[in-house]
């Protein structure tokens, strides 16, 4: 009888964890929405098309008719193209799609590190299909023609995840979701606009920082994009491969737009990506005014600062956009605009989310260091705003160790660039990070008849040299110190894995000034009971320069655990 009982208890147990689990899946599978969204195919009929035959020369040249896609000698890939959306998307796809299969293996790659059950991934899919149920609603006509087109050269290895339009669409709200997860630490982003008195000539010049970090091997195929839609106006855009959206862009009526993640709830629902928001107003925005009543009339589903520079205006301004709210920043009685990860504009000043962000992120120790930097920098040049772009060190000149995301320059850029709006000159990083050299282009040249003329795109006379830290013994302890952090929280996490003082000595040694070193090195002293190893890395730690509020707090958290087992061992 007990056993009979106990058998009914698990079993009605099993049925509620079976049911727990397959209502979400029931409401997935059968919200109206969702049953719309994911049949949803955008309507291709009004626009001509020609399939792309590609012409490999070779094996880093394609072309199809004025359409083509090369690497250059600093590793950059170059694509240009032209068409109505739909031929704009068959053509990037055709040209890309070996970059395109890879940049998705390695993305979705790194999801499956973070979800490695199947079954779950296949919850994850049925979840996704939900969230960004109402994207479509919210994408114009247009991107979703070219979406569609890009689509049709994707992989259908991650079918399971979506069918291969809807998947396109749905990556292109990936980069606003790790925007919404900042505590995931994947963005960091800093740029900053000078004119008048500020810079050389008096001139606009915009320098930016992209800090979305998925992995080294994600920012190795970077894009520089020149596109030349049928309708709009052309512009250049620097990405990944598979990507329509603009990150960081000119166009040739020199207008330029970067976008810095703004701390946010998490969205119950995904709507306009932000970079679709700032595709739009590259390719229809003349000026600011123009680029305010784009970005006014988007949904989106996160908080986002988009700088916008303008050489019509000569000037730059701020729009801080977000679900509820609606803020524009200009720099008032001055000559220089700073942005890096909150808010700074009256409709925000009472917004608690902003209001803690600054106080616990390392957004506002950013923006005091640019304004450091720009004693230290007179009228700024593209040269000096590379050497900006490029610092590494602390308030006050402060060593902060390597990779510290409250540095400028956190070693871990998808890329730099730099704008001069009113000359039409874009300067773009290549690898690693932004130590390479900065690559020069002329839109006045790209988007005429004469681009083919010096057999490159690029204006390379004008070129700025790699960073001398590349070639430095520095560079290379903090190349080893990346992997050595690996095997150190590996050996932290697996039982019976040791490492010798030794070993760990000199992982700190790579990177001494860096806080995380010792917080690693103090966790694996833990995880292997030797108590008071761990309590001298843990206070070693916190005399550093600690990231964020949160992780000197978890330092902390490890430092108390620490000194009651030394307690118990006395």
């Amino acid at each position: 009888m007990i056993k009979n009982n106990l058998e009914n208890k698990i079993q009605i147990q099993q049925y509620r964890i079976s049911f727990v689990l397959i209502l979400p899946l029931i409401f997935f599978l059968f919200s109206c929405g969702v049953r719309k969204s994911i049949h949803h195919l955008p309507g291709i009929n009004q626009y001509s098309l020609e399939i792309p035959k590609i012409n490999i020369i070779n094996d880093s040249t394609f072309s199809y008719g004025q359409n083509y896609l090369t690497k250059n000698k600093q590793q950059l890939w170059e694509l240009y193209i032209q068409g109505n959306p739909l031929q704009l998307g068959y053509n990037n796809g055709a040209l890309t799609q070996s970059l395109m299969l890879r940049q998705e293996e390695i993305f979705f790659s790194k999801v499956e590190s973070f979800v490695p059950s199947k079954f779950k991934q296949k919850i994850l899919g049925k979840f996704l299909k939900w969230y960004n149920r109402k994207m479509y609603l919210n994408v114009r006509d247009e991107y979703q023609v070219e979406l569609y087109g890009l689509s049709q050269y994707s992989s259908k290895k991650y079918d399971f995840i979506a069918p291969r339009y809807l998947r396109n669409l749905y990556l292109h709200g990936a980069h606003d979701i790790g925007h919404a997860l900042q505590d995931l630490a994947i963005v960091g982003c800093t740029s900053l606009a000078v004119w008048d008195a500020n810079s050389e000539n008096g001139e606009l010049l915009i320098g930016r920082n992209f800090d979305f970090y998925v992995n080294d091997e994600f920012a190795k195929n970077k894009v520089v994009e020149f596109v030349e839609p049928n309708e709009g106006i052309p512009y250049i855009s620097v990405s990944w491969p598979g990507m329509i959206g603009v990150i960081s862009g000119m166009n040739k009526e020199g207008i330029t737009v970067t976008i810095n993640a703004g701390k946010s709830k998490i969205p119950l629902a995904a709507k306009t990506p932000v970079s679709l928001v700032t595709r739009e107003i590259l390719q229809y925005a003349t000026n600011i005014d123009e680029a305010i009543t784009i970005a006014k009339k988007s949904k989106v589903f996160v908080s986002e600062s988009i700088l916008i520079g303008s050489a019509h205006d000569r000037n730059a301004v701020i729009i801080e956009i977000s679900p509820n709210n609606f803020g524009l920043y200009h720099a008032k009685n001055s000559s220089k605009i700073f942005c890096t990860n909150h808010f700074q504009s009256e409709a925000y000043k009472n917004d608690k989310i902003n209001q803690k962000h600054i106080l616990e992120s390392h957004s506002e120790y950013r923006y005091k260091k640019l304004g450091e930097l720009l004693e230290e920098y007179k009228e700024l040049n593209p040269e000096k705003m590379a050497a900006i772009l490029r610092d590494q060190s602390g308030l006050n000149h402060r060593r902060i160790g390597y990779g510290n995301e409250k540095a400028i320059n956190q070693l871990q850029a998808h890329h730099s660039i730099i704008f001069s709006p009113e000359k039409k000159l874009v300067w773009v990083s290549s690898s690693p990070y932004q130590l390479g050299e900065y690559v020069c282009y002329d839109l006045n040249i790209i988007f005429s008849e004469k681009r083919f003329q010096n057999g490159e795109l690029a204006n390379s006379s004008m070129n700025i040299s790699p960073d001398p830290f590349i070639d430095s013994q520095e560079f290379e302890d903090y190349k080893e110190c990346k992997e050595k952090m690996l095997e150190v929280e590996k050996a932290t996490d697996t039982k019976g894995q040791f490492l010798s003082d030794q070993y760990l000595n000199h992982f700190k040694a790579l990177n001494a000034d860096f806080w995380k070193v010792y917080f690693e090195t103090g966790k694996y002293y833990y995880s292997k009971k030797e108590y008071q190893k761990s309590k001298i890395e843990f206070e070693k730690a916190l005399t550093k320069e600690i990231t964020t509020t949160q992780d000197k707090t978890t330092i902390e958290k490890h430092l108390n655990k620490t000194l009651k087992k030394v307690k118990l061992k006395k």
